[in-house]
């Protein structure tokens, strides 16, 4: 993990926060803009952002725009046309054909959400393009994080969207593409924020963000408090929560409350009993729809960015993480998670199970032996050792 010196690092809280931040610097954007996103959606803010895109073309702005087949499966009908005769290039991640195929790579997805401008600011966090606001309750929107970059630190940000680029661009066999893509100087300080960016992919960088959490979870001293919206760790991280838990540290779950995806919601509840046993609090989030994938450990290492816990993100996904070591950042976004699991969380008391009928508990287990599984065969087996 390489750390780097004087950075300017801003949370963005929910869409509300970051859409504004992010419009705002692509409206600013004078040479080039690398944009990065598993859903893209054709609603209000994705319809907001494809145009500050279009603008930016227009005006002579080299734009990169990156989409997921999975995530974004309408995009090449509704959005796609229109953006590319705007002069954005815009290309397909992995392009799904068919959703009633089972193919191995299926899971493989572009996940992160990364946004390079410039070569002097980026973004990062697990925010899509999409109406921020869940239809399901109105006026509670998705609760989620990003951060804004600048400083030294964009240089990695923006060698990481530009290798993918330019990989994605010879794939798609647009080599005209890969012409407009420049190596970016690292800039200079601008601010006091020591921090690194984290990717997993499937060559060099296969568990860099998972190492993270672990060495930072192993070395903690008071706390781990962790917000993930899917959370099923393997053997090794749940091993070091329950080892600092052992050793006195306090560890705080902030996880999905409502039912998203079936599968991974009963599967995660198969974890719940031998997490509480070893004294781990389990919040569940009730507003809306938790979609956050943040942690603080000690009030001076925290991380945000698109890597759930759980073995898509850590095994099979392209994920981006920045992680920050600087107490004013850590307790700013501890204090947000402290303020969540006051006044929009349930506790998970230690009698749960208690009275679950069978077939809610068989429902569990079927649950996590599927996803593990199927997570199984679509990493070729390398998911052997982590459930």
């Amino acid at each position: 993990m390489k750390f780097r010196d004087g950075n300017r690092i801003e949370l963005l809280r929910n869409g509300s926060e970051y859409f504004p931040a992010l419009e705002g610097e692509i409206d600013a954007a004078s040479s080039e803009i690398y944009l990065e996103t598993y859903i893209f959606e054709a609603d209000e803010t994705g319809n907001r952002v494809a145009g500050a895109l279009m603008r930016a073309a227009r005006r002579g702005v080299a734009v990169h725009l990156l989409v997921d087949g999975f995530g974004s499966r309408q995009f090449t009908q509704n959005l796609q046309p229109l953006l590319l005769e705007a002069g954005v290039q815009s290309l397909v991640f992995r392009p799904e054909t068919s959703l009633l195929k089972f193919r191995r790579t299926r899971l493989r997805r572009l996940h992160r959400k990364l946004a390079v401008i410039d070569g002097k600011v980026a973004f990062c966090g697990g925010i899509n393009i999409i109406d921020d606001n869940d239809r399901a309750v109105p006026g509670h929107p998705r609760f989620d994080y990003a951060v804004c970059v600048q400083g030294p630190l964009v240089a990695d940000m923006h060698a990481a969207a530009r290798g993918v680029w330019i990989r994605s661009s010879w794939t798609h066999m647009r080599r005209e593409w890969v012409a407009t893509v420049k190596r970016a100087n690292i800039p200079g300080p601008v601010g006091d924020k020591r921090a690194a960016f984290l990717v997993r992919d499937n060559f060099r960088h296969r568990h860099d963000i998972e190492k993270a959490y672990l060495a930072a979870i192993r070395t903690a001293q008071s706390e781990v408090m962790i917000a993930n919206a899917y959370f099923l760790p393997g053997k090794h991280f749940r091993r070091a929560l329950r080892a600092a838990r052992a050793r006195g540290v306090r560890v705080v779950l902030l996880l999905q409350g409502r039912v998203e995806y079936i599968l991974v919601h009963y599967a995660t509840h198969a974890l719940y009993r031998q997490l509480l046993d070893a004294g781990v609090e389990i919040h569940e989030y009730q507003s809306s729809f938790l979609h956050a994938k943040v942690a603080v450990v000690d009030g001076s290492w925290a991380t945000v960015g698109s890597s759930n816990i759980d073995p898509v993100s850590l095994l099979l996904a392209r994920e981006a993480n920045v992680v920050v070591e600087n107490p004013e950042f850590a307790r700013e976004l501890r204090d947000s998670l402290q303020v969540a699991i006051a006044s929009d969380a349930k506790p998970v008391t230690h009698d749960y199970g208690s009275n679950m009928n069978l077939m809610t508990r068989l429902m569990t287990w079927v649950a996590y032996g599927a996803l593990r599984t199927l997570t199984s065969i679509s990493s070729y087996g390398r998911a052997r050792d982590f459930l």
